[in-house]
């Protein structure tokens, strides 16, 4: 299972359908007719779209034709987004942001998931203290939810990236020279965190996305063209994530087994990764979009974005996030 959540490249911004947001004062309660695509990748984070797939939550929604639009790389979504062949996508937080803050008309209308401890810091035992870090090479993915985690440890400790040897390198690459013994330190993710930790070396999660619950999340983001013309659609995609996360919170076997086939794993080498993320439902990330998230930890992600070079400028709350539609999701 590959978890590709990394900084979308941004030379598309001008090439998205455009149209000013028209905030929608009274989201219709069917959805209009027509097809939706949603842009995804093999990450069990953006499951319960997959639940709601099969067990037929967004015909129960009045949504007749959803397609489920898989890929594999950031750059093929990014394509399919900038040139209107999908209508929402699920991308990381610090994306988002990235993505307003490069002119692109979207908005995230739901908070999905936050990663808890399926993303981590990984250290030898000798190493207890992100303050040890000092002067030791740690391996990341520059550009993605490990470069966001790594700056908001050491900004934590009161350090920097200039404390630390930085040695650059694919995620899932990260743990495999860690446990060869090139590096001593990894950033990485689920499955990559469960594997290093079972080979038995001493490794530990020195550091994990948990502390800051929210700082490694992932939104839906809906063009500002859905929002004006299909709002009724976009109502219906919330109800239909809520009904599926509901289904999976009674048959969470059934789930996991549902999320598993979607990302292509078996079901036996997720279930540590499926412990380390937390689902939101529809009443939490309201919650969250009207308070908590809103307030604190989206300046956060922004501020580990920032000096991770991922968000050039600055975005406000109000220009990445919309909470009309989880407000109105009865």
């Amino acid at each position: 299972m590959l978890k590709k959540r990394l900084l979308l490249s941004l030379a598309f911004a001008g090439a998205l359908l455009s149209g000013g947001l028209a905030k929608a004062t009274a989201i219709p309660a069917t959805p209009e007719p027509g097809a939706v695509r949603i842009a995804l990748e093999p990450w069990l984070g953006y499951g319960q779209w997959a639940v709601a797939d099969k067990k037929g939550f967004f015909a129960k929604e009045g949504l007749k034709d959803v397609t489920l639009v898989n890929f594999n790389e950031d750059k093929d979504l990014n394509a399919a987004m900038a040139g209107g062949k999908v209508d929402a996508a699920c991308v990381s937080t610090n994306t988002a942001m990235a993505m307003v803050a490069a002119g692109l008309p979207v908005k995230a209308v739901l908070l999905m998931d936050f990663s808890n401890t399926a993303d981590a810091i990984l250290a030898p035992a000798s190493i207890t203290s992100i303050e040890q870090l000092k002067g030791k090479q740690v391996a990341y993915e520059e550009g993605s939810t490990s470069d966001v985690l790594l700056h908001y440890a050491l900004a934590q400790a009161h350090m920097s990236m200039a404390d630390i040897t930085k040695v650059p390198m694919p995620a899932d690459s990260a743990g495999g020279a860690m446990l060869a013994g090139r590096v001593p330190v990894a950033v990485t993710y689920e499955p990559y965190i469960s594997a290093a930790l079972a080979a038995g070396k001493g490794y530990h999660r020195l550091f994990t996305a948990g502390v800051d619950p929210g700082l490694i999340s992932d939104v839906l983001i809906v063009s500002d063209n859905m929002i004006k013309n299909h709002p009724g659609q976009v109502l219906a995609l919330l109800r239909s994530w809520q009904d599926a996360l509901s289904y999976y919170q009674a048959n969470t076997a059934d789930g996991r087994a549902i999320i598993a086939a979607s990302v292509g794993s078996d079901l036996a080498s997720l279930n540590t990764a499926f412990d380390g993320v937390t689902y939101y439902s529809v009443p939490a990330a309201r919650a969250a979009f009207n308070g908590n998230f809103k307030t604190k930890t989206f300046n956060d992600v922004l501020k580990a974005a920032q000096q991770a070079g991922i968000v050039t400028g600055t975005v406000t709350p109000a220009q990445v996030l919309d909470a009309d539609f989880l407000n109105a999701v009865q």
